[in-house]
């Protein structure tokens, strides 16, 4: 346990529990926690400190209320010492680097931040650099769409500019599908920051799998700790239905991805902080898909943890507060995690997660009878269940994840359209 005068963290927003626990779990045990949230903890209490009640998002222009954030660290600045801010919510990214610029303290800078939450900078800024990525457009209009579409050939990928968990991601294999993408994309754009609201991005199809990278970055150093395989499902939709974690992946050692990681943060002026990039392997070598100024979602730092016992907590803690961070794995298995999405739309009468099965580490139920779960583009990561298992290598992983998954117990309620 931390001292009682030690240095504290401030943590901005809390996120959900089942997805986010674990965190502020990790950060009590290394540093007292400090929470900004909008409202008085509950399951949070154990975790912290203290915590100062501070509206996230500005109800009129339904942005971070950045001003606000910003004065009420300040304020708690002058009643406690903080040694460093930290926020693994992508929709706060911007604005927790505008409170360590105003502190003075280590991570993300303001123009950092920017350039990872906008996916269209993202995009030029790696061109400028010429480093890998697939061929894109912003467009703002069916007719722009659809010429960029022709120009890099079928099948496209369509995005909004600003959101995450591929939320509003569709691939049009035709020109009779661009339509249907380009309205899922557009309208998924207007679900976030209004900054980056409107248009989307038309991406060119890269072919391979696909992985993402977290890395602590100090002082201009890139190194990563976390590298999960992606499962993607739901197509033509993108929806992320798995990661493994294996601690002897030997892309940890490639240089390729390595340089084409490293020369992708320089571009975007991240000199310090924390960052989840997907990557693309294809044919040609690694392609960046996205940076973003954050941890992973859907529990992938956790899951890393169980891998290779770096903890992601930790490791966000020692950045934020300028530190060398903790990356020597001290474990050395293969570890996955597996989503339970539902076969259609529908509200859900039951749903039951496993207790036992070969390599399940654990097992957890998303949802509650009588919620309604709508598959893309109707709904938002409708996600009913996941179990982690562990295996000796990545396809005995996959194997006691296919047979936990199977083993969930979820009846439903069909809905029409």
């Amino acid at each position: 346990m931390p001292a009682s005068n030690e240095a504290m963290i401030l943590v901005v927003g809390s996120g959900g529990q089942a997805y986010r626990e674990y965190l502020l779990a990790g950060a009590r045990a290394h540093r007292p926690v400090w929470l900004l949230d909008s409202t008085e903890p509950t399951w949070q209490r154990p975790f912290v400190r203290g915590a100062t009640v501070v509206e996230l998002i500005d109800r009129t222009r339904l942005i971070p209320d950045q001003e606000a954030l910003v004065k009420a660290a300040l304020t708690l600045a002058e009643q406690h010492p903080i040694a460093g801010v930290w926020t693994y919510d992508e929709t706060l990214v911007v604005a927790t680097a505008h409170i360590a610029e105003t502190l003075g303290l280590p991570g993300l800078s303001v123009a950092g931040a920017e350039n990872c939450r906008n996916k269209e900078r993202t995009r030029r800024l790696l061109t400028e650099a010429e480093l890998p990525q697939p061929r894109f457009r912003y467009a703002t209009s069916l007719d722009e769409v659809r010429a960029a579409a022709l120009e890099f050939g079928f099948p496209v990928v369509l995005k909004p500019r600003g959101m995450g968990a591929s939320i509003g991601v569709m691939r049009a294999d035709d020109e009779a599908a661009l339509s249907h993408a380009y309205e899922v994309a557009e309208r998924g754009s207007h679900g976030g920051n209004p900054a980056y609201e409107g248009g989307v991005l038309v991406e060119e199809m890269l072919v391979g799998p696909e992985i993402s990278v977290d890395g602590a970055i100090v002082a201009g150093e890139y190194k990563p700790f976390v590298l999960a395989r992606k499962q993607v499902g739901l197509e033509p939709y993108f929806e992320e239905t798995g990661h493994v974690v294996d601690a002897a992946d030997p892309l940890l050692c490639d240089g390729p991805l390595l340089d084409v990681l490293t020369r992708a943060h320089r571009a975007l002026g991240i000199r310090d902080g924390i960052t989840h990039t997907e990557v693309k392997l294809t044919s040609a070598g690694p392609a960046i898909v996205e940076v973003n100024g954050r941890l992973g979602g859907g529990l992938i730092p956790y899951v890393g943890k169980l891998a290779t016992g770096i903890d992601p907590a930790l490791v966000a803690i020692q950045v934020a507060t300028g530190q060398e961070p903790s990356l020597t794995a001290t474990v050395k298995d293969c570890v996955g995690i597996r989503f339970g999405y539902p076969p259609q739309d529908g509200r859900v009468r039951e749903v039951e997660a496993p207790r036992s099965g070969p390599g399940l580490v654990e097992a957890a139920v998303l949802t509650t009878p009588g919620a309604l779960l709508l598959l893309p583009p109707r709904g938002i990561v409708p996600r009913f269940g996941y179990a982690i298992c562990r295996g000796e290598g990545p396809d005995a992983c996959a194997a006691a994840l296919d047979a936990a998954e199977a083993s969930f117990t979820l009846t439903l309620d069909p809905i029409g359209e």
